[in-house]
């Protein structure tokens, strides 16, 4: 349909004027007049389609993915706010395309929502896909994570090129099995010894339940264990080291075969992270260590970044097989020391570790939306010497259970509190804490209030807020007025 660009763009300025609808207003309007747009528009790309999945860090790994590829020399289309469903990259497309409807693009990186991924690979077949990990979260929409592994699933079933798998999740490894016969699989993953900074969901466990394990073996009584707790062995603040791949090609079969037997070999990993350290990095490739400097926050961003590298380089390898006919099918267009460089390269995403100067104080955002992401970044962002503040929202965009808070350690808290809790559920935020033996200096569910309560205190101190999806919206709304803080293009 010719006219659809122009609609969609008249509609995306009017949404703007009258801030009405949200940034995904103009795709849902597009959608519906026009549904062969999203497949006809990025049909035309001569790369294709990254699509970049998984149950955390997807908006991080998109925005390194695209980041790098530009910086190589490629012309990349993505979606930058986060609008990970059908119609918000439909709305990421109306403000790149000319009113003919082309896209000045080699390929798009896109970054889609578990569930939405299935719908869009219905559409859009991708040439290369990043399944990342499952776990735990938004149980109101998913269910159980063996439903997540599912509908990941059909996006290796779709992928025609290269699909590129978390070696250390034994539930995305074993959707290694559902590619298409010719879709190449290629994986990231860690040395042995970085393996218990990054557990599977299955070994994770509650302190609250691993600590009435405790009473219960002195005193002889039974546990009580509050609800939510997921299953798992404890070990130190995360729990046991990740399960390896197991062998079962169904996702619904891998909750069965996460330990198998140590004799067994796991698949060789494209990329592996073999060292971590504060803004530094080593990065394992053919057999070479590469050691950098980075610009990321936390130690489960650099574990992303070797996502990243991974599909990279095979879109780099790709590109020039495709334009050099004696290209080595194992060659890689570019140099490790270029994917090195490029991946030291790339910033935060908007609330992932993104830094706000507020009257002096540097304040960061974490974004937390499940129990392994809340526990990383407490892991990862050292409490002494900085305040703390969580808000936690139940909004859909969030997830409406918050159930998995239960399954976070919030000990590493308990020597320098927490300064303020705020949005919908903070009392049930400050009830978690209490179990952990956290001191909440102040709870307040108004937003705008308890931020600037927080930030007024201690001129100069850092500061640590972790936030929820739409609790981070509201806070960055809120710094806004008192700060210089990047436009994400979030909800124009």
């Amino acid at each position: 349909m010719f006219a659809t660009p122009a609609i969609g763009k008249l509609v995306r300025a009017a949404a703007r004027v009258t801030r009405h609808g949200g940034s995904a207003f103009p795709g849902k309007v597009v959608e519906r007049i026009d549904p062969t747009f999203l497949a006809r528009t990025l049909g035309r790309l001569p790369l294709g389609v990254v699509l970049v999945s998984g149950t955390n860090g997807k908006t991080t790994t998109t925005r390194m993915v695209a980041s790098m590829l530009t910086d190589l020399g490629l012309k990349v289309f993505t979606n930058p706010t986060g609008s990970n469903f059908t119609r918000g990259v439909v709305s990421s497309l109306l403000t790149e395309v000319s009113l003919s409807g082309r896209l000045d693009a080699d390929i798009a990186v896109l970054e889609l929502d578990e569930a939405y991924a299935v719908h869009f690979v219905r559409q859009v077949k991708p040439r290369y896909a990043l399944l990342l990990n499952v776990m735990r979260d938004q149980l109101d929409r998913f269910g159980e994570i063996d439903t997540t592994a599912k509908l990941l699933g059909h996006v290796a079933a779709a992928t025609t090129g290269t699909v590129v798998l978390n070696r250390e999740d034994p539930r995305i490894a074993a959707l290694a099995g559902l590619a298409p016969a010719g879709t190449e699989i290629r994986y990231f993953g860690l040395t042995d010894d970085l393996r218990h900074y990054f557990p599977s969901d299955d070994d994770m466990a509650t302190t609250v339940s691993v600590e009435s394990d405790a009473r219960s073996s002195l005193t002889g009584e039974p546990a009580a264990r509050p609800t939510g707790g997921a299953a798992g062995t404890s070990g130190g603040a995360f729990g046991g080291m990740a399960g390896k791949a197991g062998k079962a090609t169904n996702p619904a079969d891998v909750a069965q075969e996460t330990e198998p037997d140590d004799d067994e070999v796991r698949s060789p990993a494209d990329v592996t992270l073999a060292a971590v350290g504060d803004h530094e990095a080593t990065f394992r490739m053919d057999g070479h260590d590469y050691s950098t400097a980075v610009k990321l926050e936390g130690v489960y961003n650099l574990y992303n970044a070797a996502a990243a590298l991974a599909v990279v380089r095979a879109v780099m390898r790709d590109t020039a097989a495709a334009s050099k006919a004696r290209a080595s099918a194992h060659a890689c267009a570019v140099s490790a020391d270029e994917l090195i460089a490029a991946v030291s390269r790339v910033t935060p995403a908007f609330g992932r570790g993104e830094i706000i100067d507020v009257n002096g104080s540097p304040v960061e955002l974490l974004l937390v939306k499940n129990p392994m992401g809340f526990r990383l970044s407490l892991a990862s962002f050292d409490p002494t010497n900085a305040d703390t503040m969580i808000v936690i929202n139940d909004e859909y965009a969030d997830g409406r259970d918050m159930s998995w808070l239960w399954d976070v350690d919030f000990t590493s808290l308990r020597e320098s509190g927490v300064g303020m809790v705020s949005g919908v559920r903070a009392w049930d935020m400050a009830l978690r804490l209490g179990y952990d033996q956290v001191p909440v200096q102040a709870t307040d569910t108004d937003i705008e209030s308890a931020l600037a309560a927080f930030v007024k205190g201690n001129p100069g101190k850092p500061k640590h807020i972790y936030c929820t999806y739409t609790a981070m919206l509201a806070v960055r709304a809120a710094l806004a007025q008192v700060a210089t803080v990047a436009d994400a293009g979030v909800g124009r």
